[in-house]
């Protein structure tokens, strides 16, 4: 182990996942690395890494004990797209807590832990930036050439980038729904620095940003996350009961909302739900959507909040600052 790299330890004391965490990102070689922690992703794969491919310098894909072929299938993806020498595959043979309770029960120097899974996972990287990945994330063809262009736009600055994504619900091969009054904005792209290390916060793990970074947002329509209606889409967390407990998590609840009205035949009373369905001359639905429909929408993609039915209704019926003020006040002895 090398004096510039700082070494995190787990509770278990299986060394053989201790973490080599880079202390400073300009000691890295250029570029980006996307790095996808993944299980029972298969299925997606065939449209998340080509994209990746043509917007990085390098993928990391971190398996975490899938019994779907996930890591055999990443390594054919890459060898068809020409870039097997550009991917890395690994594994994690651990269970890991999920989100909301179980998450904020364990330990963060565990291997069980989010925060710990995460940056061993992203200790993998030897570029000056990792991209944090999911294995149901697809970029559009805009999504590409901006990632693309920002991997050299990023070589003489020290910033973070965030990136709104937008649900897209998966009915069939050539039906799909897209919620236009949700959108998931998150930080993607760090630098690799000891200060950027994960760390277990609220009900999930947290990438941790010093005050000197300078945070940039890209524009909507660059990437579409995958949610399967035949599949279940909230294994990660403890259950139902987390969602809306707080603000942070009112998008999952959100998610869940329509997803189960889109399974039960429910779509149309829930609004702000897009029905796509793909053309003849389209393999399939998400190709439709990330390549044609979703490039030529005018933006903003997601309905602002007061330009959606019944705000007018919700902001005469809200309280005033007075009845604000009152509600606040402590009882008079």
């Amino acid at each position: 182990m090398t004096d510039n790299r700082l070494l995190l330890s787990n509770l278990e004391e299986l060394h053989d996942y201790d973490v080599a965490w880079p202390r400073d990102f300009r000691a890295q070689k250029p570029g980006v690395t996307a790095v996808l922690r993944v299980k029972n992703e298969a299925r997606s794969l065939p449209w998340v890494l080509p994209p990746l491919f043509e917007a990085v310098q390098h993928v990391v894909v971190v398996d975490n004990q899938s019994d779907d072929g996930t890591p055999q299938v990443a390594r054919r993806v890459a060898e068809e797209s020409g870039a097997a020498e550009r991917l890395t595959v690994t594994s994690y043979p651990f269970n890991v807590s999920r989100c909301g309770a179980e998450h904020l029960a364990t330990p963060e120097a565990s291997v069980h832990n989010l925060a710990y899974f995460y940056n061993w996972s992203f200790g993998h990287v030897d570029t000056a930036y990792s991209m944090k990945w999911d294995g149901d994330m697809v970029l559009t063809r805009e999504g590409i050439e901006t990632y693309a262009d920002l991997s050299w736009q990023l070589e003489s600055v020290e910033a973070v980038i965030a990136m709104p994504r937008h649900p897209l619900f998966v009915e069939s091969d050539r039906v799909a729904y897209l919620d236009v009054y949700m959108i998931n904005v998150e930080e993607y792209v760090f630098p690799m620095g000891e200060e950027y290390r994960h760390v277990k916060a609220y009900e999930w793990e947290m990438r941790m940003v010093p005050r000197q970074a300078r945070r940039v947002r890209l524009p909507e329509g660059l990437c579409v996350e995958l949610k399967y209606l035949d599949s279940d889409e909230f294994d990660h967390w403890v259950g139902p009961d987390a969602f809306g407990a707080t603000p942070r998590t009112m998008r999952k609840l959100r998610e869940w909302e329509v997803y189960h009205a889109l399974r039960e035949g429910r779509g149309d009373e829930i609004e702000g739900v897009v029905r796509i369905e793909a053309p003849a001359d389209y393999d399939h639905v998400i190709t439709y959507v990330t390549q044609s429909w979703l490039p030529r929408q005018a933006r903003p993609i997601t309905v602002p909040v007061d330009q959606r039915p019944g705000f007018d209704q919700e902001l005469s019926s809200a309280p005033t600052g007075a009845d604000k003020a009152d509600k606040a006040a402590p009882a008079r002895r």
